[in-house]
């Protein structure tokens, strides 16, 4: 069938993110010159949680799935990490995908259970799973337990890069992201994607039509499962440390209140909420300890101001779904 007729972006909304990028690709060159040698790092850190963001905001905003426990995920993929380098492995290339896969996996098999529940119960499932996970880990006293595990040395690059070296794990950091901003937008795109967000709008007409709903809802549950355990394989290389704190239920709460910022559904909402909160967060820390207050506020005049988010400011109104044949859909 044909796909819908829907509007071309205009000039500055198609540049604009690139613009962005391409900002931050020279800002490690920039930073020495003007004495922010700091915001490195902290750039860095933002564009960590960017990436798990965008992985939230995918079964979130285009699936419909208010998982609250999707920090766990992270977690997993930064234990991941932390076993391999326990065992020996440096390289990175190894460690990153291995994070993934079993990040993934454990999303797959959770979301046999969990998917199988609607509403507030699929809410309350995975927050249960969640802590599940992070009860886990508090009992790995041979990862640190409670007190956390300090990785020894940053997983190597190879190929004549140095992971030691800032500004260059920094650009390694800023190609994933934009590299799973390409996958996620290929993916809410597609087939897939227009089939996903047609169960999220009405399950049942989907479901009457033929469609593999739960087999839908598992894939794009694992896709952005595996995606959050590259973000914590990435965490944890960053920090050189991670603690079971990471996986607690409130982590995962912050992390919805990041995609809410930037825009439930939106194409930028993930990293954009994730900037606003994360770049707040550190300027309100710097003026008062109840740094909680401000930014409660910003959510509230967020909802009044821009109930759609940020990132709609910047958008267009997303083109309806077009009409497919149910096998078209499988990823």
């Amino acid at each position: 069938m044909n796909a819908a007729m829907h509007s071309s972006p205009s000039p500055m909304q198609r540049w604009l993110p690139w613009a962005a990028f391409a900002l931050l690709a020279v800002f490690p060159l920039l930073a020495p010159l003007l004495g922010l040698d700091y915001y490195i790092n902290f750039v860095r850190r933002a564009l960590v949680f960017a990436l798990a963001a965008a992985s939230l905001n995918f079964i979130l905003g285009y699936g419909g799935l208010v998982a609250l426990g999707h920090m766990g995920f992270v977690g997993v993929g930064a234990y991941t990490l932390v076993a391999l380098a326990d065992a020996g492995q440096t390289s990175a290339w190894l460690m990153w995908p291995a994070a993934m896969g079993v990040a993934g996996g454990a999303a797959a098999l959770i979301g046999l259970v969990a998917l199988r529940t609607r509403g507030v119960y699929f809410i309350m499932i995975t927050l249960a799973f969640a802590q599940m996970l992070y009860f886990v880990a508090v009992a790995l006293r041979a990862y640190g337990g409670d007190d956390g595990y300090n990785l020894m040395e940053r997983p190597q690059f190879g190929l004549g890069l140095d992971s030691t070296h800032e500004p260059t794990f920094y650009w390694v950091v800023l190609a994933l992201c934009v590299a799973v901003m390409l996958l996620l937008n290929r993916a809410t795109t597609s087939r897939f994607g227009h089939a996903l967000m047609g169960i999220r709008d009405n399950e049942t007409r989907m479901q009457a039509m033929g469609f593999p709903v739960f087999r839908l809802r598992l894939a794009a549950f694992a896709l952005a499962g595996a995606l959050a355990g590259l973000a914590g394989a990435l965490l944890v290389s960053h920090n050189s440390f991670v603690s079971p704190q990471i996986m607690h239920w409130t982590q995962s709460a912050t992390l919805v209140v990041m995609v809410v910022i930037g825009g439930v559904g939106r194409r930028w909402g993930g990293p954009v909420g994730a900037a606003v909160w994360i770049g707040l967060e550190e300027v309100v820390k710097l003026h008062t300890e109840y740094w909680h207050l401000p930014l409660g506020v910003l959510l509230i005049a967020i909802v009044f101001l821009a109930p759609k988010g940020l990132a709609s400011l910047l958008e267009r109104r997303q083109p309806k779904a077009a009409a497919l044949h149910p096998r078209e859909a499988l990823p």
